[in-house]
């Protein structure tokens, strides 16, 4: 019988396997504090984003959510069960944006891995390879990218959780009950 890791680290490059899919565990629902904070942190004046009035005139009739934080929603939807514990992200090509995405839609991150490689430069890492999509709550695709990154070895990564030396512990004051 196969049991969930007692202390789950995130994926390592053994981990993937070209071909393997991973559904993002949890939906998220976009708010128009979302869209309005992203826009305006972004400096995006595009009135699509945050003018409802001059929206409703256009053939959504309704505001869009910026794509671009739909990009980044449904990359970070996808981290925890692919690059959780990337080094770096190497790059973002092929974006596309089949259906809008309106406040109120929830999305899902899907991935697929496509390639993968050891690192010609850096022995303790690979590189992998990833098609993701984005769907909404009535299975409509949003948006689909490829994506690489680059990401470490088991034996190259350390247990990060801080810990106490035992000088640190020898030099404590000392408890009782």
């Amino acid at each position: 019988m196969n049991q969930a890791p007692k202390v789950w680290r995130g994926r390592f490059f053994e981990d993937f396997d070209v071909g393997d899919v991973y559904r993002s565990r949890l939906g998220r629902t976009v708010t128009e504090a979302d869209n309005i904070w992203f826009t305006c942190l972004t400096l995006n004046t595009n009135q699509i984003h945050f003018n409802t009035p001059y929206a409703e005139s256009t053939r959504f009739e309704r505001p869009l959510v910026n794509s671009t934080f739909t990009l980044a929603l449904i990359t970070g939807l996808s981290v925890a069960d692919t690059s959780e514990n990337a080094v770096a992200n190497l790059g973002w090509s092929d974006v596309q944006l089949p259906h809008p995405v309106f406040i109120g839609d929830t999305l899902w991150a899907e991935s697929e891995i496509l390639e993968m490689r050891r690192s010609r430069s850096r022995p303790d890492v690979g590189i992998v390879s990833i098609k993701t999509r984005g769907v909404n709550q009535q299975a409509q695709e949003v948006i689909t990218f490829k994506r690489s990154f680059m990401v470490p070895l088991r034996d190259a990564v350390d247990d990060q959780f801080p810990t106490s030396s035992q000088s640190s512990q020898d030099s404590a004051p000392k408890t009782t009950t």
